[in-house]
């Protein structure tokens, strides 16, 4: 499909008297057209997001780049924002809790078909959307780039009928190859329908173009990146039921 200019509009929302400042990114789609949710990592809702938003336009998806810290945190920058994540990460049934709110909001838009959404995540992010799936949220699939990959303490008890995609760099230190074996055992275990694409050589964060700092297992990959985006092109065609 040919690239078309990208249309903004914000899905700004409240929870408990926060506000959360979701963007969805629009072109020439017709409405009810496939959305996909976009989470952020450690950042918070960020620029980032809303490129991959848009490149998901070309497939002829509307993306929301989610907010899942608030307004308020995020302007206190990445100091602010890394103690949320931490929180989030320490507190994970505050973080189901957080998701679910957040999802909801989102795919009650009257821009969303909610029959037809999947949801990708990056960092942090990966984690979210494979806790949504845990979780049975009623997703057609989700992706995580360069997520953590551990469950929550309390396991996950629903039916899970999302298609899981974990795009995964071997040498991230963040997601050592035992938390690639347990999960696998545990999605195995739960009759999900699951796949996991693993590149060599690859650290953590390899599909953001900032990442550089290879002794803390942080950096950018041009080749895993593209391999990830291709293959994610092809799960979202046969999450959408889509042969186009």
């Amino acid at each position: 499909m040919a690239e078309s200019e990208s249309t903004l509009t914000s899905l700004r929302h409240d929870i408990d008297g926060t506000q959360f400042d979701a963007v969805l990114t629009s072109g020439d789609r017709a409405p009810g057209a496939p959305t996909v949710l976009v989470f952020h990592g450690m950042e918070g809702r960020s620029e980032l997001q809303l490129q991959f938003a848009a490149r998901l336009g070309e497939w002829g998806y509307q993306g929301i780049a989610v907010d899942l810290f608030g307004e308020e945190v995020s302007r206190g920058g990445m100091e602010a924002t890394s103690v949320e994540m931490a929180r989030f990460l320490d507190d994970r049934s505050a973080l189901a809790q957080r998701l679910a709110t957040v999802f909801e909001a989102l795919v009650a838009a009257p821009q969303v078909d909610p029959r037809r959404v999947a949801a990708i995540g990056f960092c942090f992010g990966g984690l979210c959307v494979l806790d949504l799936a845990r979780a049975g949220h009623p997703l057609a699939g989700v992706a995580s780039f360069h997520g953590l990959l551990t469950a929550g303490p309390d396991g996950g008890r629903n039916d899970v009928t999302a298609k899981v995609m974990v795009f995964h760099g071997w040498d991230d230190p963040l997601a050592p190859p035992e938390d690639v074996v347990a999960l696998g055992r545990e999605f195995s275990g739960r009759a999900i329908d699951w796949q996991l694409h693993a590149y060599g050589n690859t650290m953590h964060a390899f599909m953001a173009p900032w990442a550089n700092d290879p002794e803390r297992g942080i950096l950018y990959s041009q080749s895993a990146a593209e391999r990830a985006w291709t293959s994610l092109g092809h799960f979202l065609r046969e999450c959408f039921g889509d042969d186009g």
